[in-house]
């Protein structure tokens, strides 16, 4: 049998490993329960397997009977500080903590991939490493990875690196979706404290207010972006956080607030920075006030190399049908630390449809309390990284 109808005979097996992890889903870099569990799955298997130091990773190489290059297969494994409202029987078990992101199927597929590998040992021109990453979420959990060595983790460097995401909402289920070049954005935080001189609400001639001040600055951003951009090179900034005052008639000492910036292009990003963090100061200037900007670069642009692209829908067409692969006209505003592996290695990065429901566009997405996917998805995704280490070994 080949690799898809292989995938079917363990997709129960898969299933029952993604409720199991969605159950327990942990935050950040320090997932020792998911780890634990990754470890009984891959444990029967031929792998090499290591664990992170600085957080809780695991990294499987797999040897292949033959000579040849090295390709990486990655899967995430830390979940959102979210509150599930599904209603699923296997919903989280902790408050606040959600696999609302779908990283437990990217987990059970990349576990699915390394067993379907690992019974093709002996035909493998090359090794595979399989890359179990936590900290996916804004902690940068790739970045430590690669910091401890998991490019070299087959004792040669890597010469291709792939991997997939779900979606909930977007497109139907079964489809694949990416695109060359650019595939998701680049994230940079900004981060603003104005500071005042608080006092009577009733008086505010005697005081330095922060609030007006901090107000102009999240509109004067919104202007920045639509004004000294270029539409067709977009910027997004979203202020998702504003604090100021404890009481409506005290004006406080200071107000903060903090955005998220996305970018698709290295240079846009770099003047985004300049631009916002002297629009701060000028505005405060203005104001009589002082203020604190802390710009902070978080992941690059994802950027699939597009000869491997080609390779990847081609690969797709041809294992599952033309009409399983979808060419994504414009790059989601979305970021992914995997594109600090693409920095470094040639390799393409692609969505997998999750979708529980006939009606993409109206489903809960990615991040939602309710967002919900697919389990039936679980052992394509898994054929289709085993079908691409195959290939790309040759």
């Amino acid at each position: 049998m080949g690799l898809r109808e292989d995938a079917k005979e363990i997709q129960d097996e898969l299933v029952s490993l993604r409720r199991e992890l969605h159950q327990i889903p942990e935050i950040g870099l320090h997932l020792p329960r998911t780890q634990e569990r990754v470890l009984a799955a891959l444990e029967s298997l031929p792998l090499e397997v290591s664990t992170g130091s600085s957080l809780s990773s695991v990294t499987a190489v797999l040897r292949g009977g033959k000579p040849g290059p090295v390709v990486l297969l990655r899967g995430d494994m830390d979940a959102l500080p979210v509150t599930e409202r599904t209603g699923e029987e296997f919903s989280s078990r902790h408050e606040g903590v959600m696999h609302a992101c779908g990283h437990d199927l990217h987990t059970a597929g990349l576990v699915g991939a390394a067993r379907l590998l690992s019974a093709r040992r002996d035909d493998l021109a090359g090794d595979v490493v399989f890359m179990f990453q936590p900290g996916e979420e804004g902690m940068d959990g790739a970045g430590h990875m690669i910091a401890e060595g998991v490019l070299a983790a087959a004792g040669r460097p890597v010469d291709a690196a792939y991997g997939l995401h779900v979606l909930s909402s977007e497109y139907a289920r079964g489809v694949f979706a990416s695109r060359p070049g650019p595939l998701m954005a680049a994230s940079d935080g900004l981060f603003v404290r104005v500071v005042g001189a608080g006092g009577h609400g009733s008086t505010p001639h005697s005081t330095l207010d922060p609030v007006p001040a901090a107000c102009e600055m999240v509109t004067a951003l919104q202007a920045m972006v639509t004004r000294r951009f270029d539409v067709f090179d977009p910027v997004v900034l979203t202020v998702g956080s504003f604090h100021a005052g404890t009481k409506r008639n005290i004006i406080p000492d200071d107000a903060t607030f903090e955005a998220t910036i996305r970018t698709f292009n290295p240079a846009v990003s770099a003047q985004v920075r300049e631009y916002a963090v002297q629009l701060c100061q000028s505005i405060a200037a203005a104001h009589g006030l002082q203020v604190e900007v802390r710009y902070d670069s978080e992941y690059p642009v994802t950027i699939n190399h597009p000869a491997e692209h080609e390779f990847v829908a081609d690969t797709v067409r041809d294992v599952f049908g033309e009409e399983r692969f979808a060419e994504m006209a414009n790059p989601m505003a979305g970021s992914e630390d995997f594109s600090r592996v693409l920095n470094s290695v040639p390799g393409a990065y692609l969505f997998l449809g999750a979708c529980v429901t006939d009606d993409p566009a109206r489903a809960p997405s990615n991040h939602s309390p309710r967002a919900a996917f697919d389990d039936s998805v679980l052992s394509d995704g898994a054929a289709l990284l085993a079908e691409l280490a195959m290939r790309r070994l040759g």
